[in-house]
């Protein structure tokens, strides 16, 4: 069952229509879209390799537009967005954030660009703070555009040769995170 939802997956990320499935995820993401782009990108660079450099353009390109609409989103709705923000358990996080933006600025926005944090919290945070939008913008198209010429050089790179591995034991894999999600909501739930 993994494994062809995997193969039909990869199939899509071929398709000429993936690019602007791709823009358009790298743009939600970065403002307010809980799933990173990257579950795109890979696909797509594993099924078109010789198009990675392409797929990590456009991945930046939409990303750091979307990361200014979170930063207008920050700027003009923050006060509006802290109950929501709270509901959905980003509050202690962004909290960080904004002492981060206190202490490092550029730093901390380029470091959110290219680690799994939630780069959202970052794009709305430096709106809230009014950290100087060129600075900003800087920042993240050096952060996103080293996160996503990575990942899409190593899976271009090692792509064939980990997905071999990684369809050997994809069923079990899958199914592990299943059990792992049922356990986790039922403790949640428990406790």
């Amino acid at each position: 069952m993994w494994q062809r939802l995997y193969r039909w997956t990869v199939a899509r990320a071929a398709h000429r229509t993936a690019p602007r499935w791709l823009a358009g995820l790298s743009f939600i993401e970065s403002s307010f879209f809980p799933i990173p782009c990257d579950v795109l990108l890979a696909p797509m660079t594993l099924a078109r390799p010789e198009r990675a450099w392409r797929y990590a353009a456009i991945a930046t390109l939409f990303s750091v537009a979307g990361g200014a609409l979170g930063y207008l989103i920050g700027l003009f709705f923050i006060d509006q967005l802290l109950p929501w923000l709270s509901e959905l358990g980003y509050a202690a996080r962004y909290d960080t954030v904004r002492h981060w933006f206190v202490d490092y600025g550029f730093w901390a926005v380029l470091l959110a660009g290219v680690s799994p944090v939630p780069y959202k919290l970052f794009t709305i945070a430096a709106g809230a703070l009014s950290m100087p939008i060129l600075v900003f913008l800087l920042a993240s198209a050096v952060g996103r555009a080293l996160r996503f010429f990575i990942v899409a050089g190593l899976v271009r790179a090692v792509g064939p040769v980990f997905e071999q591995r990684f369809l050997k034991y994809l069923d079990w894999i899958g199914w592990s995170f299943v059990a792992l999600a049922i356990i986790v909501y039922l403790a949640i739930r428990l406790f």
